[in-house]
């Protein structure tokens, strides 16, 4: 039995790993041990260190291993988890991959060791996510005078090196630091480099700033009454994050007033449905913009359609023509979602008729799929433009927007129900599948673990590709797209076989 150490650190157990596999060391021959930290077991750690190491260096390497790469950016993540069973759940899977004769290991869901990863790159990946979006900085100025920003933070896994770039990304002119019980993480904006060192205490970490108020008042505003589930919340935004977060002072107050605003919000959107068409857009309200109270209880596309007409959960209606809401066959089994309307589109009334919707007619012609049987709808239902002489150039729609109009899209999905849902582009799927989607690395992969349809994918908005100003790269992103597009016809034939 050999006693491996390793640090809490992947790079370290890889290089340990790569040589032990190489010698062929099944998994139930090590153990692998993360308590260097430990000072009573030192120097038996320094022991086992040197015994391990002699034993690989007099053991002829019998060949070179490798594994998939969807192993290694799996096992970069699941190396931050706390379990100290994650170092020789790794080896093992690894071992399952290189010397197994289990090539595709990790595609098998059920597999003990596949499920466990899965669980573990789960909670490391939540971690990270609510350490993007509950450190809070707070300013202090040093005795030189410059400006740093320092901030707590309690995650649950060892997750600072993996989620220190976003900050870095996000704040990159600022001096900033994170510390935490375990690590902490420092950025130099000068050198433009992170610098890692040991963990801190919460007493070392500022307690407050004058930042704290704008913030407060931020936090208010954004608010969202109508749309409290205290479970939810804590579920999302975990009380032991709460002393860190300034804004969460302020939730009891917020909660109590909450049925009074909501009465508000009703009272304003049954005003703002007699008025019509005619509501002043100086009236908007200060709420957050939302387009739940416009929708009706029935999932009938007519009755949809009409109340759409009468929306006034965001500001995009004061300008727009009017509202283009989705259409196509009832019971389709294909949704296909752009962005918003076009030019064309808000004076006609309708979704995909512009220059974006002639390429998408003709990307469905070539692979098999009729329109007619196809429901088109966008995820924000009135044209945002920029007004540029007697022309209106599209703007992209702000992520306020986006959530506000996403209740009348909820609405069609219900509807409809469709087998297949294809997003047209990153606003799309980003509605659906929230911000961090990114079309560049996931176009035209099914996705699967998602509430919307038995199977969805992402590819590029037709009005994407008219954007492309080079010929031979435009041709290139057609046939892209148009090979999508043909997965989505193969995947309908197969639902169809399954339905006969």
């Amino acid at each position: 039995m050999l006693v491996i150490p390793v640090q809490r650190d992947f790079e370290d157990w890889r290089s340990k790993a790569r040589k032990l596999l190489a010698a062929r060391v099944a998994p139930h021959d090590i153990v692998w041990d993360d308590t260097a930290s430990d000072e009573p077991l030192l120097n038996s750690i320094t022991e086992a260190s040197e015994a391990w190491e002699e034993a690989i260096a007099t053991t002829r390497l019998i060949e070179r291993v490798s594994v998939p790469a969807e192993f290694m950016t799996l096992a970069r993540t699941v190396a931050c988890h706390r379990d100290p069973s994650r170092w020789s759940l790794l080896y093992r899977v690894a071992f399952r991959l290189s010397h197994g004769q289990e090539k595709n290991l990790l595609s098998i869901s059920v597999d003990d060791d596949v499920h466990a990863l899965t669980m573990f790159d789960r909670a490391v990946s939540r971690d990270r996510h609510k350490m993007h979006a509950f450190v809070r900085f707070r300013k202090v100025v040093g005795s030189d005078g410059v400006e740093q920003f320092i901030a707590w933070h309690r995650p649950d896994h060892y997750i600072v090196k993996l989620a220190a770039p976003f900050f870095a990304r996000r704040f990159p002119t600022m001096h900033w630091a994170i510390l935490t019980p375990h690590d902490s993480v420092m950025w130099d904006p000068t050198l433009r480099a992170l610098s890692f060192g040991p963990g801190a205490t919460r007493e070392q970490a500022p307690d407050e700033d004058a930042l704290e108020d704008l913030w407060k008042t931020y936090y208010a505003n954004i608010f969202n009454p109508a749309r409290i589930k205290l479970r939810a919340m804590k579920k999302e935004m975990p009380v032991r994050h709460w002393a860190t977060l300034p804004e969460t002072q302020l939730i009891p107050e917020m909660l109590a007033d909450a049925p009074r605003r909501v009465k508000e919000m009703i009272a304003m959107a049954r005003r703002n449905a007699i008025g019509g068409t005619e509501r002043a857009c100086g009236e908007l309200p200060t709420t957050p913009f939302d387009a739940r109270p416009f929708v009706p209880a029935s999932r009938e596309l007519p009755v949809l359609r009409e109340a759409a007409r009468s929306c006034r959960g965001c500001e995009l209606h004061c300008h727009a023509t009017q509202v283009v809401f989705g259409e196509g066959s009832p019971d389709a089994k294909i949704m296909m979602i752009g962005e918003q309307p076009g030019d064309n589109e808000d004076l006609e009334g309708r979704p995909f008729v512009g220059p974006a919707g002639q390429v998408l007619n003709e990307a469905l012609t070539q692979v098999g799929i009729d329109r007619s049987r196809v429901y088109v709808t966008n995820a924000v239902k009135h044209f945002k433009f920029e007004p540029r002489g007697k022309r209106r150039i599209h703007a992209k729609p702000s992520a306020r927007e986006m959530s506000a109009c996403k209740p009348w899209l909820e609405a069609e999905i219900q509807s409809v129900r469709p087998k297949l849902i294809v997003c047209l582009g990153a606003t799309a799927a980003q509605t659906l599948m929230g911000p961090a989607f990114r079309i560049n690395k996931s176009r035209g992969q099914p996705i699967v673990d998602q509430p919307w349809a038995p199977w969805m994918m992402a590819t590029l908005h037709p009005s994407a590709i008219l954007r492309i100003p080079d010929p031979v790269m435009r041709d290139n992103a057609k046939r892209d797209f148009t090979s999508d597009l043909q997965l989505v016809s193969n995947q309908l034939t197969t639902v169809l076989r399954r339905t006969d």
